[in-house]
């Protein structure tokens, strides 16, 4: 049950999705004065130093973010995606990208002294990295972190106070009940509160729970008559040409139930880039899918 680490995968391609997804709603909803709630299902450990051994190991950053950052990348860049680089920038010093915020840190960041972020993890190490990491924040009571399991728990917290959440959602998925869990969290959070802002983010696998998650949420939002919006982002095919070595992950996707109206917009700006940028051959692609 434990033995997924994202500190392996982060800053990769599906980060940049999930990321530039999560600032752009972000931006959105920090308009309106009233406190918001941010509710971070599996949080992992915050921060990510992208020159440890984890990182290192996989080296997926080298194909997500920092092909992004890279002497010579293209400019201009799409606004939400602008965003996002200089999201990561703010947390590193000088030219070298070492540090990758998680979506704790990158919630956090954005936040206003009235917002309030809880955010839930169960791998035990990772629970401490990020009890320790947000420590030096001294946010005091903005940030709460609780080792507890986020598909549960976040119930206590709907509806929020102030009437205004964004819940993020993106487990690992190594355990097939997960896409399950997603189905009847989200299923239970809407009854409990059902303005709220969810996003999910999965990946896209040879598995069939995988495939059939989208068309769920789907069919789940069409009846609770909810807007959804659904952007995926392919960087490479799914079959293993080198069966001796890790395919690793070729694409990933992201699902929002109430998504921002400003979001269709960014996006179709933005996942073109990134399917062009980051693509590892020549079956790259984008979706971008909007339901209401």
């Amino acid at each position: 049950m434990f033995s997924y680490r994202h500190a392996f995968h982060a800053g990769n391609h599906a980060d940049v999705l999930k990321h530039t997804v999560l600032i752009a709603t972000l931006q959105h909803l920090l308009q309106k004065d009233a406190a918001l709630t941010v509710l971070d299902t599996h949080a992992g450990a915050g921060l990510y130093r992208l020159d440890g051994d984890y990182a290192s190991t996989s080296g997926e950053a080298a194909d997500g973010i920092l092909r992004l950052l890279a002497p010579g990348a293209p400019t201009p860049l799409a606004p939400a995606l602008q965003d996002y680089l200089d999201m990561v920038r703010a947390f590193n010093q000088g030219a070298s990208t070492r540090v990758y915020p998680g979506s704790p840190f990158i919630a956090q960041r954005l936040l206003r002294e009235q917002d309030r972020i809880k955010l839930f993890e169960l791998h035990p190490t990772d629970a401490r990295a990020l009890a320790g990491n947000i420590a030096q924040l001294e946010a005091g009571r903005q940030v709460a972190v609780l080792v507890e399991d986020g598909f549960e728990c976040i119930k206590k917290f709907l509806p929020p106070p102030a009437r205004r959440a964004l819940v993020l959602c993106d487990p690992s998925y190594e355990i097939k009940s997960d896409y399950a869990r997603v189905q009847d969290m989200l299923q239970d959070a809407l009854k409990r509160f059902a303005t709220g802002v969810y996003a999910i983010w999965y990946p896209i696998i040879a598995r069939p729970e995988a495939h059939e998650l989208p068309r769920r949420l789907k069919t789940l939002a069409n009846k609770a008559g909810k807007p959804w919006l659904h952007a995926t982002l392919t960087v490479k095919s799914g079959k293993q040409a080198q069966p001796e070595r890790r395919p690793g992950l070729p694409a990933s996707g992201m699902f929002l139930i109430n998504p921002p109206f400003t979001l269709e917009a960014a996006l179709r700006q933005a996942l073109p880039q990134m399917a062009q940028l980051l693509a590892q051959d020549r079956h790259s692609s984008h979706v971008l899918e909007v339901g209401s």
